[in-house]
């Protein structure tokens, strides 16, 4: 049971620094684990800590329980932060494999509030319009069609709620 004693360490540390400097500090827990009754086990002791946010490895943990994460989340007033952990095997293979937008556009109809998306510059660096593009599909209910950014047809998100792109550390795309 490691990962009970990290969370409590990272829970009380956490609370500890943001009671000495009076500014809100954060840590996403990693709920992701072998199976998802144990991520839920994860999440809602999580939440017994007061901490607001977690993480599930999307790729590595898989859909169903992504999306089964999501929904306890979204019910018990938690936070999903999505890393997208094994996600070059996949992508980043020009000549096999899938684009990143595939999986971000999958990851938004499974569920997650931010995903770590990846930035134009650093060490996440993609081509800069084809970033955009798909930081505009997770985020925006309505996109046009743009070849130049990757989009490669119109697509209307209806009432389906955006994810927030975050780069390391938690930091908003659009600072970088």
């Amino acid at each position: 049971m490691r990962w009970r004693d990290r969370f409590l360490f990272v829970a009380e540390a956490t609370m500890k620094a943001q009671a000495e400097t009076g500014e809100i500090k954060g840590h996403y827990l990693n709920a992701t684990a072998g199976n998802v009754e144990e991520m839920i086990k994860r999440a809602a002791f999580a939440r017994e800590l007061g901490v607001p946010i977690i993480m599930h490895d999307y790729l590595t943990g898989g859909w169903t329980a992504n999306t089964t994460l999501a929904e306890y989340c979204r019910d018990n007033g938690l936070l999903l932060h999505i890393h997208r952990a094994m996600h070059a095997v996949i992508d980043r293979q020009k000549n096999h494999g899938m684009h990143f937008r595939v999986l971000a556009k999958s990851l938004r109809m499974s569920g997650g509030d931010h995903l770590h998306s990846g930035t134009v510059v650093g060490k996440l660096e993609g081509e800069r319009d084809i970033t955009l593009g798909f930081v505009d599909l997770m985020r925006d209910a309505f996109i046009e069609k743009d070849r130049s950014r990757g989009i490669f047809f119109t697509q209307d998100w209806a009432s389906l709620p955006g994810v927030m792109p975050v780069a390391s550390g938690g930091i908003h795309v659009w600072h970088m």
